[in-house]
Formats: structure tokens, sequence, C-alpha cells
């Protein structure tokens, strides 16, 4: 795909419709957008490369773009494979390029190549430095852990454009979601699962590069993945401003069980039940036996409060609630209020691995009481569950 964002500046890069998995663990039914970038002065830029799995058809709009002229400069915003997998193939094939990039990625080049770069084809670049193609510029700015140590993002001043790198990126291919984001029904719901199960850890890190980024005049968002944002900028700032302190996006209540025959299933969907009769005004609900991690990872980070119903299991936690947590653990989750129900047939032991699993979280207050069910929900126990929504919702 070619398309033109700027006068100066067109977009050379392709969708993958045929991977399941991104980064082997995120499910993407619609496939993946690995962006770059061809920025035009009187010298060339590409703007970082693709995935190896799509390197002809990368090199056909290169090869298009550049209409038999030759790169000047390569800049690597990011060195994760799906970005750089081209870069030795660029390499060899314009002997006259230089690779411009941050000084940890200079270090790491070489881990990706059969052999690291002479020196002279690298162009080592710091906070502040400005690349002149003649008549465009690039400022850079460094964004370490957003969300690899090496990563920068650029600005072009002359067409307002800010190369976000990962930042702004969502999960889909853009022949699926539109290539612009205003095309895109609702940017924010793979926006938000991009975000937290790709950057969600580094939340102080990305709050950081957005007060780098709050002076510029930024008219376009052009990252490595997902659309070119346009149009009403201040919203995926505002969504960014939220994410990146770990503010609570939508008032209500997460409900997330883990059931081995059903039992704690049942006991779930009646406190979700109990919840929406006391008014909380959204109510959402994840089989996490079932149900996409990620997504249940996107729901824990959206609402202020979530509600996790487990079973216990080999005296521990059954083992899908368990990774949750683990999950949720290494993606710095924390600012939220937490009820418990565990389900124990003989010796429930799920409470007290999940009181231990989130008390290792920060600020993350416990809502008591604490609801046990012995094999099956009984009337017996609504009281407790009441008991529990009010003390949520609270």
């Amino acid at each position: 795909m070619i398309q033109n964002i700027a006068q100066s500046v067109r977009y050379i890069g392709v969708d993958d419709l045929d991977l399941d998995l991104f980064e082997s663990q995120y499910v993407i039914p619609e496939g993946m957008a690995y962006n770059s970038y061809l920025l035009e002065g009187e010298k060339l830029a590409v703007l970082d490369t693709v995935d190896g799995r799509k390197a002809e058809a990368w090199k056909a709009n290169l090869a298009e773009a550049l209409a038999g002229r030759q790169p000047d400069y390569l800049v690597v915003h990011h060195l994760e494979p799906d970005h750089s997998g081209l870069v030795g193939w660029m390499l060899t094939e314009f002997p006259a390029l230089k690779i411009a990039l941050s000084a940890k990625a200079a270090q790491m080049l070489g881990q990706f190549l059969p052999e690291a770069p002479a020196a002279d084809r690298l162009l080592v670049l710091k906070e502040g430095d400005i690349l002149d193609l003649g008549g465009r510029t690039l400022q850079f700015f460094a964004a370490p852990m957003v969300h690899w140590p090496e990563v920068l993002v650029s600005f072009c001043p002359e067409e307002g454009i800010l190369f976000s790198a990962d930042a702004f990126g969502k999960f889909g291919a853009l022949s699926k979601c539109g290539f612009w984001g205003d095309e895109d029904d609702d940017w924010a719901c793979e926006g938000r699962r991009y975000y937290f199960n790709i950057c969600g850890k580094y939340g102080v890190q990305v709050q950081a590069l957005l007060r780098k980024l709050s002076g510029l005049d930024v008219k376009v968002i052009a990252a490595l993945h997902g659309p070119v944002l346009r149009k009403d900028l201040g919203q995926y700032l505002s969504l960014y401003q939220t994410w990146s302190a770990y503010g609570v996006e939508t008032e209500g209540v997460f409900v997330a069980y883990a059931s081995i025959h059903g039992g704690t299933a049942e006991a779930a969907e009646k406190l979700a039940d109990i919840l929406r009769a006391k008014g909380c005004p959204k109510v959402a609900v994840s089989d996490l036996t079932r149900d996409d991690i990620a997504e249940a990872v996107e729901d824990a980070f959206r609402y202020g409060k979530m509600v996790l119903c487990a079973a216990s299991y080999d005296a521990g936690l059954f083992t899908p609630a368990y990774n949750f947590l683990h999950t949720l653990q290494m993606k710095g989750w924390q600012k939220r209020r937490v009820g418990l129900v565990e389900n124990g047939s003989w010796a429930p032991s799920a409470g007290r691995v999940m009181k231990e699993m989130f008390g290792a979280m920060k600020e993350v207050e416990m809502v008591e009481p604490v609801v046990t069910i012995r094999s099956r929900m009984k009337p017996s126990d609504i009281p407790a569950l009441e008991t529990l929504a009010a003390a949520i919702l609270q």
C-alpha cells in the first residue's frame, strides 16, 4: 500500500493478514499493520522497515516510492524485529545508506544481523538531535521503555507529523480497520488492548514521553502499527494520559472468573446480576478459561473495580486465574479496588492465593468480605454476594 499522508511523506507499510498471534501470544483476528514511511527533502529518509514475513511486499512499495532514487538514511525508531526485519537488506542494497538510530539501538543492532555494521554506516542520535534532509527535518526524542530501551520518536515540524514508534499503535491491518484513524469505528477497543498488553507496565515512561511532546504542534500521529491519526488528536492523547497514569477510563466493575465445573461461573454470573440490579453503570464479565487473556487484561485496566472469582486447585489457585494475576503483576496493574469469590469443595485455598498475589501489586484495596462457595452456589450464599456487591460499589 502506497499512500500520501503529507506533501513530503508517503506511507510504504504493509499489512499482515496471515499471522494469527502477534508476538506469539496476542490474537489478531483483523491481522496486523507494519508501518513504514518515506520522508522526502533534498535527501530521502526511510522511516523503519517491516517484519521479514512481508519482505517482498515492502520492497515493492519501497521501490515504487523511490522511483529509482537512492535513500540517504534509514531511521530506526524501534529495533524490534517486526520493524527492523529489512535493516540488513537495506545496508546491502544501498551501499551509501546510513542508519540513524539511538546509541542503545546501535549497541543492540548486531544482535539482529549476521554481523554488526561498520561504525561509519551508523548515525547515532540522542535526545534533541535534528536530522536535516534539506527542506525537511526530524527532531528526535528518547522514549526508553516505550516499550524497549532503545526507542526514539521523531517529529517533522514542517509537516506537523509525530512518528511515534509503538506509542499510539493498535492491533489490526489497515485494509481491515481503515488507513486513517477517523475511518476506524472503534480505535480505542484494539488500541486499549494493544497499549496495556504491550506498554502497560511502562506508564511512568509513557508519561515522561507525553510531557516531552506536549509543546509540539502535532497535526498527525504516525505510529508503527495501526492507522494514521489526523483528527481529534486530543481524544488519543487523553486516553494515553489516562492509561499511562493508571486512571479509571470507564466507571463500572469487571467480573472475571475461572471455573472448573461451572459452580464458580454460576456464582460470578449471579454477582454480575446483583451489581446490575444495584445500579452499577457497567458490568463486564470474562471467562478466564476461554476468553482472550489480553482482553481480560484490557478490562482489568479499563475499570476501577474488579471481582475475581476462582476455584481452588491443588491447594492453590486454578491455573487460568493464576496466569491472569501473574500477567497483571507483569503489566504493573495498580490503583484498583478488588473483591474476591473463592470456591473449594473441601479445603478452599483460592482466596488465600489471590490475596497474596494482589498484595504484591501497588495500591490495590481489598474489599471484604471474601465470599466462599462450597462446590455449588446455594440460596444461603446470596446474602454474602449481596454484601460484596454493595462493598465493591462504595
